[in-house]
């Protein structure tokens, strides 16, 4: 019995017509976009395995990006702030912002968010939610731009389509560049900029080939193989 259904065979079939590695990366974004075939709106994922050892903190990769198009995702925004900060981050278009109320519902399981900013003023209060915020990639951190007292900034971007990007265990990054609804050209120029931001976030302690492989999938489809020194020399 086969594991997948009839749209992702179909969608298989189309990549075994045109075979990566591609070196066009407007090819592949037009054969992704064909390939996703489910009933919703699918998220466009790059994926990439990298070659770096994320056990050495000189090796690890992260970053952040503004993708020009957004990522096609409505996100929800807490602000932990204090005093007029509070009203600036609901000017800037938070979903929600406070201090200490929303410190006892996150510490109570409330988790209704996509992303978190706090001003460094409250950093003693979050730092003790890291168990619950760590795993779920929600922690604010200076380097991402979510422990700033400019909160406006900060959700600007993050509405705008900012996203965080950070190697795993197994040295690989994924990043969403978009949904399959996105034109051709919105979908290729965010992946254009991801992609030129991971190239330059390359560790200086890596040796060897960087990017070792690159593909690019929707969320139910097959994925597409990039040819990694192509498309890096293409977008950077």
């Amino acid at each position: 019995m086969s594991r997948h259904g009839k749209r992702y065979r179909a969608a298989l079939e189309l990549t075994k017509q045109k075979p990566g590695p591609f070196r066009d990366l407007a090819e592949a974004v037009k054969l992704v976009k064909q390939t996703a075939r489910a009933k919703f709106d699918e998220t466009i994922v790059v994926s990439s395995h990298l070659g770096v050892d994320p056990r050495h903190s000189d090796q690890l990769v992260r970053g952040t990006v503004v993708l020009p198009h957004g990522t096609g995702k409505s996100i929800r925004v807490l602000v932990l702030c204090r005093g007029e900060k509070e009203k600036e981050a609901l000017g800037a278009g938070a979903d929600f912002a406070g201090a200490d109320e929303y410190v006892k519902k996150l510490q109570d399981g409330w988790l209704d968010i996509d992303a978190i900013v706090a001003t460094p003023d409250m950093m003693g209060e979050v730092g003790k939610l890291g168990r619950v915020l760590g795993p779920r990639g929600l922690m604010p951190n200076p380097k991402s731009g979510t422990v700033t007292f400019d909160v406006a900034k900060a959700v600007n971007e993050l509405k705008a389509g900012k996203i965080e990007f950070r190697v795993d265990k197994g040295s690989n990054v994924h990043a969403p560049v978009g949904k399959a609804s996105f034109a051709e050209d919105k979908l290729l120029e965010n992946a254009r900029v991801f992609l030129r931001e991971l190239v330059r976030a390359k560790p200086a302690a890596t040796k060897g080939t960087y990017i070792k492989s690159l593909t690019l999938s929707s969320t139910m489809g097959p994925g597409i193989e990039l040819d990694p020194t192509a498309v890096a020399a293409d977008v950077h």
